[in-house]
């Protein structure tokens, strides 16, 4: 019909839209019943309308014809997501979806140096009263350029959207005060911290001919940065708001930019200073002020002569270094500086200059360094940019003694002297970039460190660090050297079995491998749900929360189906449907899928094995240290790694599957094979049917995250790198928490542990592998009668293994696990020896585990008893006979 669509609600609390030609709208509905009416994307909840929405958000849906003046449009209020959020005026509550434009909203890429950027559409947020065409004009133009409008109506509503959304540029009524103070709402738009990103255009009043024009002065003093005089033509409105993107948005938006690089600065490890032209200090990062012993408050607006200066430099250097960077060149080389305390340190610095306003040199950035302790720089300088005055240059010497027989030191490649110092000099350029380079392993400093110690010291301590130069330098840092197979030979099985590959050569030079593996899925019937669970096993789950939980007898109970009772009852009392937004059923259904993908035909690798480390993860969750450690996501990724750790095991080892050429091992290139295969089937099977896809529902940054942490975890629980995670956590956890409790401030230091943890994602992560993986093997630290049952199954299942190796011809694995020769107590022992007594000692020294000790100290002495008895079954004779 031509009606351009307008809103308006009546005293009866019923929306109409003025909109005959809107039949082609994706947003339309006419429903209205009763306590809400929708239309055309607009949802409200309402009984009464007292007044129209404060905030307004435009759903443009056709540009009007160029001869056409500019029409009104349905107004939406502004949605935070793809769901709107529901916002209460009065009364009325109105939700809505994010609306988009005509245009084509677009990301943008900028430049800033050599960091490039992208640059979100543009948001634009448009304050007048009173709808007319002055605020039609800015709408269509907004349309026209891709920016995403919103309109407020009041100062409030104006306020709260601000903070809400951080637009880029506001367009203020300034035409009219009868409404509202316009200044005054740039006044406190201006009082925010984000506002100092935002520009804010006034809309004053047209004047006529022989009016004079007023001074922009009052309002730039209030907070604008632009006045606009009124103007309705789209084009008008359009020209301006591209011109504040183009200049003082786009500014805006590479200073933001500018924190990233701040952030960089603050958490780099080489000290960083920046000065101005006149060497007055404007920036000094952490790293300085740790090395030079200052706060940044005590140095920021200070001139460099202001500073304590070390005798220790030439008496011309600082002339030298001036001349070269007031010639735009860089300087290297080695200074000395003098601490707050009054201490000199030979620092290794480069400073180079900073071309800015002007085309002048405006500031100078110095990188700082500790010097070398070998480099017994005798230079007082070293210019590694400008060679051009070979008298204010002088080409130095290192002696650096390298007592590593076949070996070369890079650092005396550099600095032997040379008879062509252009050539000399190249080579200390080059090596001195290596040197400084960021990107240098923590490894790579210690064993520098280590070379420079030897140089001043005697011949057998050089020796004895030769010594440790070879082991540095080998790839298997955290695994303990064996003694002989003869001296224990089922340690050296066991470990060997669990810790590497299995890729052991037979008779020849070629590997052998058997057919692929059958791995067969057991299916299970549908358990009751959690409301209805039988009494008996009802009565059971009341006790879950206790570490001598009896997990075989939920097993018997539920006929082999333990972890989706077990499941269901933790992760309701840990709050995971609530954090997923899934519900029971998608919950229980899902439960289902893992549980009958564990092999009920293993004797231990089944889902009552992952029953059990879900209930040893939820007790561990349940401890006030471990509990103040971790956020709510990371207790859901432990809960959802324990359940799916073991999914489709095969009941055979990593090794064996390595010898037999599998597919999974194949698949997986021989490393990690089973724990990549668990995390990757029980992805698939999760998000494969709607019905049991608990992540359905989050948001996808969560899944990631989520995701992420699932599967870290269970990657962890792979033996070999069992050492490092054991070896990292006590090194960043356990030590540093030792070290403040013994502090004298030690009062609260356990608050400011977990406060310090959850500061630091890395430590997080090192918590929740240390966790998983003492859930994983606690079976020598749960009560005495669970312990042997578990080391009854998961010694027979060795023994089939070792049963099939023999019987296809591959290389066993764990020769010591031969059913008719083992002893199951030499095998514990070991087990215990080697793998659980140091773990569970620095896990219980973080998370407090006495009851846990208690029994892992039992059952070590049973086992030693029966190996004093020459006992190779699991209980003596006699009490096998009971």
């Amino acid at each position: 019909m031509g009606c351009a669509p307008s809103i308006h609600v009546s005293q009866s609390g019923v929306i109409y839209c003025r909109d005959s030609d809107e039949s082609n709208s994706p947003h339309q509905t006419t429903t209205i019943s009763q306590g809400t009416a929708t239309l055309h994307g607009l949802f409200i909840k309402t009984d009464a309308a007292d007044s129209i929405p404060s905030v307004l958000a435009y759903q443009s849906r056709q540009q009007p014809p160029p001869s056409a003046g500019p029409r009104r449009k349905e107004r939406r209020e502004p949605g935070a997501s793809a769901r709107a959020r529901a916002t209460r005026w009065g009364g009325v509550e109105a939700e809505t979806r994010t609306q988009t434009s005509n245009a084509s909203a677009s990301t943008t890429e900028v430049q800033i140096g050599p960091m490039r950027l992208t640059q979100d559409p543009i948001q634009v947020l448009l304050i007048f009263a009173k709808e007319d065409n002055q605020s039609d004009g800015f709408w269509w133009a907004c349309d026209r350029a891709g920016y995403r409008c919103n309109i407020a109506r009041t100062p409030e509503s104006a306020l709260e959207y601000f903070l809400d959304k951080h637009p880029e540029i506001i367009v203020i009524d300034h035409r009219n005060s009868r409404y509202f103070d316009a200044e005054d709402i740039c006044r406190s738009i201006r009082a925010t911290k984000p506002s100092e990103h935002t520009v804010i255009l006034a809309v004053v009043p047209h004047i006529s001919a022989d009016q004079e024009e007023t001074s922009v002065l009052p309002l730039l003093n209030a907070g604008f940065d632009r006045q606009f005089m009124e103007n309705s033509s789209i084009t008008a409105c359009y020209n301006e708001l591209v011109q504040i993107e183009h200049g003082e948005v786009r500014s805006q938006f590479k200073l933001r930019a500018c924190n990233a690089v701040f952030t960089a600065l603050d958490h780099c490890q080489e000290a960083i200073e920046i000065t101005s032209e006149d060497h007055v200090i404007q920036y000094v990062n952490p790293a300085f002020e740790q090395m030079m012993g200052y706060h940044k408050g005590e140095l920021i607006g200070k001139e460099l002569t202001e500073l304590p200066k070390s005798d220790k430099n030439c008496a011309d250097l600082l002339d030298t270094i001036n001349t070269f960077i007031k010639k735009g060149k860089e300087w290297q080389g080695v200074y000395y500086a003098r601490r707050k305390s009054g201490d000199s340190i030979q620092q290794h610095v480069m400073i180079t200059p900073v071309i800015g306003q002007g085309g002048k040199i405006r500031h100078f950035v110095s990188l700082k360094r500790l010097h070398d302790a070998n480099e017994n720089n005798k230079q007082c300088y070293h210019d590694e940019k400008y060679t051009g005055d070979n008298s204010q240059s002088e080409s130095h010497s290192f002696k650096c003694k390298n007592r590593r027989k076949d070996s070369i030191d890079v650092k005396s490649i550099t600095s032997q002297s040379s008879d062509a110092p252009s050539l000399q000099t190249r080579r200390y350029s080059s090596m001195a970039r290596i040197h400084s380079m960021t990107i240098e392993a923590p490894i790579t400093k210690v064993i520098n460190i280590i070379n420079a110690a030897q140089e001043n010291s005697p011949i057998t301590v050089a020796e004895a660090l030769d010594r440790v130069l070879e082991i540095l330098r080998t790839t298997e840092l955290y695994s303990p050297q064996l003694g002989t197979k003869d001296e224990d030979p089922h340690t050296s099985d066991l470990v060997g079995g669990l810790m590497t590959d299995g890729l052991r050569r037979l008779s020849g030079n070629e590997y052998v491998f058997s057919k692929n593996m059958n791995l067969s899925h057991s299916h299970l019937s549908m358990p009751n749900t959690i409301n209805d669970v039988p009494p008996c096993i009802a009565q059971l789950l009341d006790n879950e929360e206790s570490w001598d939980f009896n997990i075989f007898q939920l097993e018997a109970v539920t006929n082999k189906r333990p972890l989706v009772y077990l499941g269901l009852k933790v992760f309701s009392r840990f709050g995971v449907s609530e954090f997923l937004n899934c519900s029971e059923a998608t919950l229980r259904a899902w439960l289902q899928v893992i549980e009958a993908n564990y092999h009920s035909s293993n004797s231990y690798h089944n889902s009552t094995h992952a029953a059990d480390v879900l209930h040893a993860t939820a007790f561990f969750l349940g401890k006030e240290r471990v509990k103040g450690s971790l956020d709510h996501l990371d207790e859901v990724a432990a809960l959802i790694a324990a359940t799916i750790h073991d999914v489709d095991h095969p009941g055979r080892t990593n090794s064996f599957l390595c010898n037999a050429g599998s597919e999974l091992a194949v698949l997986y290139n021989d490393t990690a094979v089973l724990e990549s295969h668990h995390t990757a089937l029980a992805f698939q099977l999760t998000t494969k049917d709607n019905k049991c896809n608990i992540f359905k529902n989050i948001d996808r940054n969560h899944y990631r995250t989520l995701r992420q942490a699932i599967i870290d975890m269970v990657l962890a629980t792979e033996m070999t790198k069992h050492f490092e995670h054991v070896n990292k956590f006590v090194n960043s956890i356990n030590k540093p928490m030792a070290s403040e409790e013994t502090s004298p401030h030690s009062e609260g230091s356990d608050c400011e542990c977990t406060a310090n943890i959850k500061n630091f994602p890395d430590n997080q992560t090192l918590i929740k592998r240390m966790m998983i993986k003492c859930a994983d093997v606690a079976n020598p630290c749960r009560p005495l009668e669970l312990c042997i049952e578990w080391a009854g199954r998961i010694s027979e299942e060795y023994f089939a293994q070792t049963d099939e190796e023999k019987k296809q011809g591959l290389p066993v694995v764990m020769p010591v696990f031969d059913r008719n020769t083992c002893s199951i107590p030499k095998s514990q022992i070991s087990f215990i020896d080697y793998f659980i007594t140091d773990m569970f000692d620095a896990w219980d020294a973080f998370a407090h585990l006495p009851v846990l000790m208690q029994h892992l100290a039992n059952n070590y002495k049973h086992w030693k008893t029966l190996d004093e008895l020459k006992c190779k079954s699991l209980r003596l004779p006699s009490e096998n006979n009971n």
